[in-house]
Order: C-alpha cells, then structure tokens, then sequence
C-alpha cells in the first residue's frame, strides 16, 4: 500500500521560499519541516523563513527556530 508522499508525485519538492509565497523549483509533493523533520504536503505549506529558506510544520516549529537563531529573544516579555 503506497501512502500520500509515494509513487510518482511522492517526492520532495525544491522550493525557493518568497515574502507571502513560494515558488516550486523542483516538482514533488511534500517539504520536510527545517525543525521537526516531518513531511509536510505543498498545498498545507504556510510557514517558512525567507533569510534561512526553511520551511515549518507550524508556528510554533518556526518560533522555536526563530529563538534557536536568535536566543536574545527569549529575554524578552
């Protein structure tokens, strides 16, 4: 049994990533997340560093990364 990310479409997608958008440089179906590692499908894409042309599962992969780069922020508050 194939699952979602199998078959001819089932590979990883090369994408430069864009202020509110992303293009597709090499066709795949999925991006793995710069933080966790999981798989995350192209049209669930919505979280991503255009300095460090990563991508993120969520919000919180991307502000965990985001204190990693910059721990000073967590002093704040």
């Amino acid at each position: 049994m194939m699952n979602r990310f199998e078959g001819p479409g089932g590979k990883e997608a090369r994408i430069r990533y864009l202020d509110g958008d992303f293009q597709v440089t090499s066709p795949g179906a999925f991006v793995r997340c710069a933080v966790t590692g999981e798989s995350i499908p192209l049209d669930e894409l919505k979280y991503w560093s255009v300095a460090r042309q990563e991508p993120y599962i969520n919000a919180t992969a991307s502000l965990r990364r985001e204190i990693e780069v910059h721990p000073e922020l967590r002093k704040r508050g």
